[in-house]
């Protein structure tokens, strides 16, 4: 690492510490959303499970209250609004057919889960997209730096130039090293997300059949 910032030029050595802290918060994001999905992944099946077990509607919403997971926090916000439902409500959220009103419901808890999912990811497109181009700003400041250091110093030969301009190409290597992995983790989590919301629409879908099958009754 020592041998890593010892260019001459301070701002190249600026340049690898930035892409450093770059790759840092690219690991950090992309391991702290793999160990939120694996956790997910884990309650949203144990609800699913618990959930088409009920007996009846009333024993799925016992267990809807007691679910974790996304597909549960969706569950949740049915049920809550079916008893607002049912309390006839005299406001403009509520106006509407029932069937309707549950739907906007649902829909808005499946992009209010899919908001929070996305967190990070900007981050990490961020990161795939600029490292490079901070990699090869480092690269051509330093190669001026060195041709400035060469013309100085009134020598040309080959051990003169290519320590230095080789010391220039590091930051252009760890820029596209920095660049790779984020990519490759965003591409992955909104793949992943992607996977998501279509589970969780499909759960809503199923939910208002239901509630229509009890006649929106929570």
């Amino acid at each position: 690492m020592n041998n890593l910032f010892s260019v001459n030029s301070p701002i190249v050595s600026g340049t690898l510490l930035l892409l450093v802290l770059l790759s840092v918060v690219t690991w950090s994001i992309a391991l702290l959303k793999l160990w939120r999905q694996v956790q997910d992944r884990k309650r949203n099946r144990a609800f699913h499970d618990s959930f088409w077990a009920a007996r009846d509607w009333a024993d799925a919403a016992d267990e809807a209250g007691r679910g974790e997971g996304d597909v549960a926090k969706l569950a949740q916000a049915g049920f809550a609004e079916l008893k607002a439902l049912g309390s006839d409500r005299q406001d403009l959220m509520h106006t509407g057919a029932p069937q309707e009103v549950l739907e906007r419901q649902l829909r808005q808890q499946v992009q209010n889960i899919q908001r929070y999912h996305e967190r990070g990811l900007a981050e990490l497109a961020t990161v795939g997209s600029t490292a490079p181009f901070v990699g090869l700003f480092g690269t051509v400041w330093g190669i001026m730096h060195a041709l400035q250091s060469i013309g100085q110093s009134g020598s040309a030969s080959l051990d003169v130039v290519a320590g230095p301009i080789g010391e220039a190409l590091i930051a252009t290597a760890i820029g596209i090293a920095t660049a790779l992995p984020a990519v490759l983790a965003y591409n992955y989590f909104l793949r992943n997300l992607k996977l998501r919301i279509t589970e969780l629409e499909n759960f809503a879908h199923d939910f208002m059949r239901l509630a229509l099958k009890h006649n929106f009754k929570g």
